[in-house]
């Protein structure tokens, strides 16, 4: 797997450098800014972009704006955002166009090398991952006639696990359920957002946008 970097902090950047490489990822190329970001991807065409959201000049949303660029560019690159606070404008902004491949993490969760480490390559691979704390904060400030309002609390919390990018198998252990109940459980959550077979959209990607309000 071959990484980029976008992160002004030399300390974390470095940090991050030696995190990969103990886990066998290349990182190719390390920038300390969003144009640095543009010009990097174009040139090096990366498994994965690892980006800061707030660098220079004015520290403060300079990475996601970058980050929304690349996807512009190269719909399909995949991109791990990495923020100090829980910012919900920022995921629902990067998830608006497509979900798949997309990762939003606090900084802290680098702490958990593991836990790093296995988003690093779910997200590389298309998959979806948004920081639980980002989840628990949209779930706090849903209101009146939302379209999820039909779901049940249990669907909610399924759909809620899925947004964190847990398999199936995954989200039956952490509910202690079997694989089959979770199913049951998806099947609803799709039924219940309208969310048919196709042959282009990914239902779960599409379940996990309402969920963000992006949809």
């Amino acid at each position: 797997m071959r990484v980029v970097i976008a992160e002004d902090s030399v300390l974390l950047r470095e940090g991050l450098v030696r995190l990969l490489a103990d886990a066998g990822i290349e990182t190719v190329a390390v920038v300390g800014d969003g144009p640095g970001l543009l010009e990097t991807v174009q040139e090096h065409r990366p498994d994965l972009a690892i980006v800061d959201v707030r660098m220079p000049p004015s520290f403060t949303d300079e990475g996601l704006r970058a980050a929304l660029r690349v996807r512009q560019s190269r719909p399909r690159q995949p991109i791990l955002v990495l923020s100090q606070y829980v910012e919900e404008r920022y995921a629902t902004d990067l998830l608006g166009g497509g979900a798949q491949g997309v990762g939003y993490l606090l900084k802290e969760r680098v702490s958990d090398v593991g836990e790093f480490i296995d988003a690093v390559r779910r997200i590389a691979a298309g998959g979806t991952m948004i920081d639980p704390e980002v989840i628990g904060q949209l779930l706090g400030r849903r209101r009146d006639g939302d379209r999820l309002e039909a779901l049940t609390p249990r669907e909610r919390e399924v759909l809620g696990l899925m947004a964190e990018g847990r398999s199936n198998a995954a989200i039956a252990r952490e509910l202690v359920v079997t694989e089959g109940a979770v199913e049951k459980h998806i099947s609803n959550i799709f039924l219940k957002l309208d969310l048919p077979p196709t042959q282009h959209d990914h239902r779960r990607v599409m379940a996990v946008l309402a969920f963000l309000g992006a949809a």
